[in-house]
């Protein structure tokens, strides 16, 4: 189930959306980040992990979407943690009575019936900037930045020379952006978090995204600049010449393209709304 991307760091990937579950072997136990998305497949990391003797001694959620932020009972109980940002959002939504059935709703139908909920999003933020996370193990660096989601955080594993990118830098997903609200512009947002992962990309051996396939080296500068065009082409009003839509898109992602047009349409109703271009 597991597969080494680099010393001490290993990964699972689901089967439905190629999230990857990414695990760093520490001095007393692992870190588990995002752990994954149907009970099967966390119970099985558990017992892989138990088989191991690997406990998990602390987990982190680079951001508050639904298929980041679960958990397994049988992965125990250490603490999992977040940006305060992100524990903040999740708390917003837990605090809702009908949160649960919400929560369902989000779910992809496919595996709808599977995804444990009763330890969704329970999330310890850290301090307010921290930059690493408090564990027994290697270093790993928070990259917070405001792209995506409200605390979305790159991990960066400089001992290992691996980048934990979140739902950035994939090679199935196109850039997608945080809710367009009055309050925010999701589009510069994005091009801000570019550049923060852009300037820790220096170093790096391996790229995990949150979801698809792992990158080498060679592989970050290239994510980068297709993440970078992608939005700038959407903030322009151009079709964006992108290999993750259309007809080129990997299959059965071709559903992605629909997100797309959401996007445009979003976009374009604010810059009507506002009187700017693009």
């Amino acid at each position: 189930m597991l597969s080494q991307v680099a010393e001490g760091v290993v990964i699972h990937q689901s089967e439905l959306l190629q999230n990857n579950t990414v695990v760093v072997q520490g001095r007393a136990g692992v870190l588990l980040i995002d752990p994954g998305i149907t009970g099967d497949e966390m119970a099985c990391l558990a017992n892989d992990l138990r088989e191991l003797e690997q406990p998990v001694v602390a987990g982190f959620s680079t951001h508050p979407d639904w298929d980041h932020v679960l958990w397994h009972a049988e992965l125990g109980e250490a603490p999992r943690y977040g940006t305060a940002r992100c524990a903040s959002f999740m708390r917003d939504v837990l605090s809702r009575p009908d949160w649960k059935a919400r929560a369902a709703e989000a779910l992809p139908p496919e595996i709808a019936g599977e995804v444990p909920l009763d330890l969704f999003g329970l999330i310890t933020g850290l301090p307010d900037g921290a930059a690493r996370i408090p564990w027994d193990g290697p270093q790993v660096r928070i990259v917070e930045h405001p792209a995506h989601a409200p605390g979305h955080a790159a991990l960066l594993i400089e001992e290992r020379g691996v980048l934990v990118a979140g739902d950035m830098l994939s090679d199935v997903l196109f850039p997608m952006l945080d809710d367009f609200t009055s309050a925010n512009d999701p589009i510069e947002d994005y091009l801000v978090g570019l550049r923060m992962i852009e300037g820790v990309a220096g170093n790096l051996d391996v790229l995990v995204p949150g979801h698809g396939s792992v990158g080498a080296a060679d592989q970050v500068r290239t994510r980068i600049d297709q993440d970078r065009a992608y939005v700038h082409a959407l903030r322009d009003g151009h079709a964006p010449d992108d290999p993750r839509l259309g007809p080129s898109a990997k299959p059965g992602w071709e559903w992605v393209s629909d997100i797309h047009d959401g996007q445009a349409r979003s976009l374009a109703r604010r810059s009507e709304r506002d009187g700017t271009p693009g």
